[in-house]
Parts: C-alpha cells; structure tokens; sequence
C-alpha cells in the first residue's frame, strides 16, 4: 500500500523580510552615531592647547629667515587659534560682515592644535599683501611661490596644493595625524619630535 507523501508546508518569509529590516535599521543607527558604539581611543583628557608647537614654532622662524636672506620679507598674520576663535572666522562672510575665509570651524583646523600658521609678504612699501604675482625681490620669481618652497623644504604642507577650497597663506605640519584624530585627543609627541638641531 502505497504511502501518500507529505509536502513540508512553506515557511513564510515574513520573518526573513522583517530580520531584514531590523538588520538595516540597526546600520543607520551605527552609521549615524559612531562615537557611542566604538571605544575610545584615548580616554585620558588632552592637555589644552595654547601656543604652536614647538617644532612649528622653530620651523615658523627658520621660514622668517631663510625668506629674508632672499630678500623677501614675510610676516606671520596667523598661528594658534583657540576655537572660539576658530567659529568666529567661520562665521565671517555667513552670519558676520566680510568674506568667507575658511570652511573650517571649531576643532576642525589644524591652527586649532598648533600645527599650522599663515603667512603674508611686506612689499617694498611697507604694505602687507597677499599678492601670489609679486617680485619685490626682482629675480623673476614670484617671492610667493619662493616662500612657499622654502616652507615645504621645512617641513609644511602647503594649502595652495589642497584641490577643493584652496589656502594660499596657509603653512601647516600634521606629524601624520588626521583631524579626526587630533579630535579625540592624539596629539605629536613633543618628546619624540625631530631635535631642533635636526631640522637645521
């Protein structure tokens, strides 16, 4: 006598369909609010940051005066910046009179660790400009373009080379450190950094 065969009923994919959505909720959550879900990689407080660094600072000088054997003449219009500051130079040209001069706000520049400055040129004059054609040394070279040189042979990056929203008086050393990291409290290590005697 033949046995009649039982089809295994068909498990229904609600179930699958709704693990899936859990399962894509659960992503956005993660995507949009990273900081909760991952440890901290430093959880001692940094030290506040009040002055340039002082390999930066060393460097900042060397550029015065290896510019200046040139005879060009450069001043420093910029160096640390706190973050509020940082916020009001953000605001400037949005909701306070001026131009926009950075995209940056507070913690998401490198003035705001130490690590950058921004320069200018005197004219013969006497007058500071931001002039990226002036040969006031007259060697046909632009002495922008010279001071830059000197700076990236020191050590900085420069922000004229920066593809989007590019800074031409910004100079600025990041010791291989990314903003995202400088953020959550790494910081160079003063002791570990290059001798001064080093850099000459």
């Amino acid at each position: 006598m033949a046995t009649a065969q039982v089809k295994p009923k068909r498990k229904s994919p609600t179930r699958w369909i709704i693990a899936a959505i859990l399962l894509v909720i659960i992503y956005i959550q993660v995507q949009d609010q990273p900081y909760h879900l991952l440890p901290e990689e430093n959880t001692t407080p940094a030290a506040p940051i009040t002055e340039l660094h002082p390999v930066v600072l060393a460097q900042k000088n060397r550029l015065v005066a290896k510019t200046r054997e040139l005879g060009i003449k450069i001043i420093v219009t910029d160096g640390y910046r706190s973050h509020e500051e940082q916020d009001r130079l953000y605001e400037q040209g949005r909701s306070a009179p001026g131009d926009i001069v950075t995209q940056a706000r507070g913690g998401q520049s490198m003035h705001n660790y130490g690590l950058a400055i921004d320069f200018a040129l005197w004219n013969n004059e006497g007058q500071v400009i931001w002039d990226l054609e002036y040969d006031g040394n007259r060697n046909g070279k632009s002495d922008w373009m010279e001071v830059v040189a000197i700076a990236k042979d020191l050590g900085f990056q420069w922000g004229g080379d920066w593809a989007s929203f590019p800074d031409y008086p910004h100079l600025q050393m990041d010791f291989g450190l990314s903003l995202r990291e400088l953020q959550r409290g790494k910081r160079p290590p003063i002791e570990s950094a290059p001798s001064l005697e080093a850099l000459k």
